[in-house]
Parts: C-alpha cells; structure tokens; sequence
C-alpha cells in the first residue's frame, strides 16, 4: 500500500512540474520560444488562457501561468512584433475550455 502512494505522489510532482510556467524574458536571446499574438483565433497555432494561479496550469494544452521570476517558469517565452519572427502564433481566449492546440504539429516547443 505504500509503495502505490509513493508511485501515485511521483506521478503527481512530476505532472505539476510539465505545468505550463511561463516566463516573458526581455530579449530574443534569453527565449526558449518566441511567440507572436495574433489578433483572431484562426490565425494562432495555440490557444491560450492565463490562470491565476500556478496549479492551474495545463500541461502544454494553452493554460499558461506566468511566473514572476525566470527559475520558476518551464518556458522563457519573448513576445516578438511580427508573425515572421515567431516560432508559435498564440491568441488569448476568455476561457480555459476554449484553451489547446490548433496547429499540433508545433507542440513539441512547449515541452
């Protein structure tokens, strides 16, 4: 019985730490991704929804919680000002249900 609470208590702290922390850097150079916010839903490779609060963060399925410091975040993300530039295309949306992937074949950048 311990053994599956231990097994169970991994998986867990492993699922929360693919959570969708991101941290907006102030340079190219620093970025693990950049990305582009288009002004309509069908343009965007991702849809997003920012959470308030880290535990409800997705895992890499467009909830996004921004972090206040780098060390924090899974992913340092640099907002780009043309599409051209982006490695992903994100709009923001709403709601969480309305949040994931359009264009799946661009996933693996936020892994």
């Amino acid at each position: 019985m311990r053994k599956i609470i231990f097994i169970t208590a991994i998986i867990l702290a492993n699922a929360s730490a693919n959570a969708q922390k991101v941290y907006s850097v102030d340079a190219d150079y620093k970025a693990d991704v950049k990305v582009y916010v288009v002004d309509a839903d069908y343009k965007a490779d991702l849809l997003v929804y920012k959470v308030d609060m880290d535990y409800k963060a997705g895992d890499n399925n467009g909830k996004w919680f921004f972090t206040d410091a780098d060390y924090k975040a899974k992913k340092k993300v640099f907002f780009v000002d043309a599409d051209y530039k982006a490695d992903i295309k994100i709009y923001f949306v709403d709601s969480d249900y309305k949040a994931g992937w359009k264009d799946s074949s661009k996933k693996h950048l936020m892994y």
